[in-house]
């Protein structure tokens, strides 16, 4: 099951966010972003995401920014307006991975695990070597064949060889001490600024 991560798995995120913004960006850039970092790991979802906005609106095309306003509505439970945002970031930006990554984190948190697999594989397919992306797939995949063996199950309840298949995944989806946050690894950090168009 995809979750967004824990309180400690946020905060990592978040560092690694500011220091990607002040290598990929400057110092001058990184300015922009520091302030809506702080508030967000301050949990001050409120106060970031009208820096953000106001970043935004004389900004609208910025990747980073529009990726933390996708985090700030993450944290804040507004799914579906992370979404949007992810969705937005997709279409200007196809080549980035991680709006991919972020949003299949909200499809399967949704049991959507087909878009999930679509956009984990677009994410994979972008960057082939992004780990979090390809872990996050493997989970997907995983929960997709759990809901194919029970389908199995249920249309041949004799089959002897199913069961130990199902209970075999279920022990993998359920067991947190083989995933690095939660139960599913989450969302990303940011992308770096891609080319101008």
């Amino acid at each position: 099951m995809m979750h967004p991560g824990s309180g400690f798995g946020q905060c990592i995120r978040l560092f690694c966010l500011a220091a990607l913004f002040a290598f990929a960006t400057g110092p001058a850039r990184a300015d922009n972003y520091a302030p809506v970092n702080q508030l967000l790991r301050d949990g001050q979802l409120s106060e970031a995401m009208a820096k953000a906005e106001q970043y935004l609106a004389t900004n609208p095309r910025d990747p980073q920014m529009r990726f933390l306003k996708g985090l700030i509505q993450q944290d804040g439970g507004q799914r579906e307006a992370a979404i949007l945002t992810y969705e937005s970031l997709i279409q200007d930006y196809p080549e980035l991975p991680e709006p991919y990554n972020n949003v299949a984190v909200l499809y399967a948190s949704q049991g959507r695990f087909e878009k999930a697999r679509e956009a984990l594989e677009m994410a994979t397919r972008n960057s082939r070597s992004y780990a979090i992306a390809h872990e996050n797939l493997g989970d997907v995949y995983a929960r997709l064949a759990s809901e194919a063996y029970r389908q199995a199950i249920q249309l041949d309840a004799g089959n002897t060889t199913v069961g130990p298949k199902l209970a075999l995944i279920r022990q993998l989806i359920n067991n947190p001490a083989a995933n690095r946050l939660a139960p599913f690894p989450g969302p990303t950090t940011p992308p770096a600024t891609p080319a101008k168009r």
